[in-house]
């Protein structure tokens, strides 16, 4: 057997520990009842350390060495090149900093479910101290082996190939124009009437409802689910993916729209590549990429006004009950793109979304590199708020810096995914619009050709191909942010 064969069978086996890690995750979110925490956590944390053992075995690097020297066509080469910087990413880590980091996590998010709700910072600092002082240092650790600053070494976790540097530089340029866009898009929303949801909307109905819209997206539930969570996320492995929402009987629009963004992730995983299921190279390209996904689906699909028709549609069959003239069209196209600066990043507008971002990753970037204290995150957020948003959060820890579920586990670096994302999304969608006619295979509730594209275009590549590769050939040019400023311009002005 050669050696690349070698190294394929191990990350196969890799593949499957980390399945089952990715099961027990989603069951610890969704179904696990509040007394199983901490024995889970003890497994999880079990788990992760003898992951890690089987990506740093000393036989790998022999394997490396030798695969490299073999012949290998384009995909092969490919393969190794992400297997090795599967490895390299996981090697540089001590074995008791991944158990530790792991159980700090693990006991920092299941205290924050309670804590958030109760306001609970001091509660809840006592746990984030130990999470942020383990992703500094392994942020430390990673940045001397890239010679990167610490927070960069994070970055690359998420966005391989992106740096600080550039980020800054970029949303920089995004804070130039953004705000005047929002004031704008408010005051020309001003004179337009909204009727909002009234009554009560099951969770039994918001469900039914939700499900024909993973049907409409193509979702395939022989390889996935739909369930429930405190916070919504996509999570399993492409050959069961399990998507969560959560439900507000008041209101159906966050759900029904998360329900959307989440089948986005779950696609992108459905469609990745499955003559190389579980190797590095059959995994999605970058959270950006992932995000780019979500966000097609959720604002370049879910938004438009052909889809809107769709949902107003069914909207009436599951809500019958209801006030018909919420559902109509124009009354939920309005709903769907009302812009209103608030404090909560998950159920912000497409337009004030990017200043949640902005401000996350600011933060979180000075954090890492020791220019703020954890200490200081309240202060730091509220002065940013006010800064972007017009609004304070002092005193505010629910609905200011502890509203995310990200940071309770050391997840620093993931942030900028998102808006990165909705730049990737705008640009796949101007490229695909000089292909096919994206609203006419909306309206007519045949989506396959957007979705045919995606998967020659991005899904079935994986990450065969580096991000700017990837971009490059689906477009014909590397990451150009005017398309997402020209999308938002159109939409909102």
């Amino acid at each position: 057997m050669s050696a690349f064969d070698n190294l394929n069978q191990h990350f196969q086996k890799i593949a499957n520990f980390n399945h089952l890690a990715a099961i027990c995750g989603w069951d610890a979110a969704a179904m696990m009842p509040a007394g199983g925490n901490d024995s889970r956590s003890k497994a999880m944390a079990e788990l992760s350390v003898h992951i890690h053992g089987l990506k740093t075995e000393s036989q790998l690097e022999d394997w490396f060495d030798k695969a490299e020297s073999e012949q290998l066509d384009t995909d092969q080469q490919s393969q190794l090149r992400e297997m090795k910087r599967n490895w390299q990413l996981s090697n540089v880590l001590p074995a008791k900093l991944v158990e530790a980091k792991s159980l700090a996590g693990s006991k920092c998010e299941h205290a924050w479910r309670t804590q958030r709700g109760e306001n609970d910072w001091e509660g809840f600092v006592k746990n984030w101290k130990r999470v942020v002082e383990l992703s500094i240092e392994e942020a430390q650790i990673r940045a001397d082996i890239l010679g990167s600053t610490p927070y960069d070494a994070m970055l690359d976790i998420y966005e391989p190939g992106v740096n600080q540097a550039e980020l800054t530089k970029l949303f920089d340029e995004v804070k130039t124009w953004l705000p005047d866009l929002i004031d704008k898009a408010i005051e020309k929303q001003s004179s337009q009437s909204i009727l909002l949801p009234t009554g009560t909307y099951s969770t039994e109905s918001q469900k039914a409802l939700g499900l024909e819209v993973m049907k409409l997206l193509q979702f395939d539930f022989n390889h996935g689910r739909l369930d429930e969570s405190v916070h919504p996320f996509c999570g399993g492995v492409p050959q069961d993916v399990r998507l969560t929402t959560r439900y507000n009987e008041q209101e159906f629009v966050q759900s029904l729209m998360g329900i959307v963004h989440e089948t986005g992730h779950a696609r992108y995983e459905q469609g990745l590549p499955k003559y190389i299921t579980g190797l590095p190279a059959g995994e999605a390209r970058s959270m950006g990429i992932h995000e780019s996904q979500s966000l097609f689906f959720e604002m370049q699909l879910g938004r438009s006004d052909e889809f809107i028709t769709h949902l107003s549609k069914l909207a009436n069959k599951h809500f019958a009950q209801h006030d018909s003239k919420i559902f109509e069209p124009q009354n939920l196209s309005r709903i769907y793109t009302q812009v209103k600066r608030d404090f909560i990043r998950v159920d912000a507008d497409e337009l004030t979304y990017p200043a949640h971002v902005i401000l996350r990753y600011e933060i979180e970037r000075d954090l890492i590199n020791g220019d703020i204290n954890y200490k200081d995150l309240p202060e730091a957020w509220d002065a940013k708020m006010q800064a972007y948003l017009g609004l304070s959060t002092k005193g505010n820890f629910t609905n200011g810096c502890m509203q995310d579920i990200h940071w309770t586990d050391g997840a620093f670096g993931y942030f900028p995914s998102y808006t990165l994302g909705a730049m990737y999304a705008a640009q796949f969608k101007a490229s695909m619009a000089k292909d096919l006619n994206i609203g006419q295979a909306i309206e007519s509730g045949d989506l396959s050709p957007i979705f045919n594209w995606l998967e020659q275009k991005i899904w079935s590549k994986g990450s065969l191909l580096g991000t700017n590769e990837l971009v490059t050939q689906a477009t014909g040019e590397a990451l150009n942010a005017e398309h997402f400023k020209k999308h938002l311009t159109e939409r909102y002005l």
